[in-house]
């Protein structure tokens, strides 16, 4: 089992920034493929970026390249998401995913992932 908590959410004006972590636990997150997706108010989650289980390979929805990065930390077992350029479109709750089907690469569908953290509010004002 691996359990994810997710922090860093929070309000900031358009155009600032802000840093999401996902610290899991467990033994093996290092061999794990991670996520971050994000759902706003009245609309199904989404994915925003994933990372393959080494770091090596990345992805992006395409409203987020650019602006967001998704990187993990093994020797912390933590993920995070940089955020920048933020817009009030970016506003929804963020939630992190792991999965530990590796060699799959990175993931970037929601049933592709077993395991989800609560979720952390980033409210983007205008």
């Amino acid at each position: 089992q691996v359990q994810l908590v997710e922090s860093g959410g929070g309000l900031v004006q358009a155009g600032g920034s802000l840093r999401l972590s996902c610290a899991a636990s467990g033994r093996t997150f290092s061999t794990y493929a991670m996520g971050w997706f994000r759902q706003a108010a009245g609309k199904e989650r989404e994915f925003v970026a994933g990372i393959n289980w080494n770091g090596g390979s990345t992805d992006y929805a395409d409203s987020v390249k650019g602006r967001f990065t998704i990187s993990k930390d093994d020797g912390k077992n933590t993920m995070f998401l940089q955020m920048n350029s933020l817009k009030p479109e970016d506003t929804a709750v963020y939630y992190c995913a792991a999965d530990s089907r590796s060699w799959l690469g990175v993931l970037s569908t929601t049933q592709e992932y077993t395991y989800w953290g609560q979720g952390t509010q980033v409210t983007v004002s205008s």
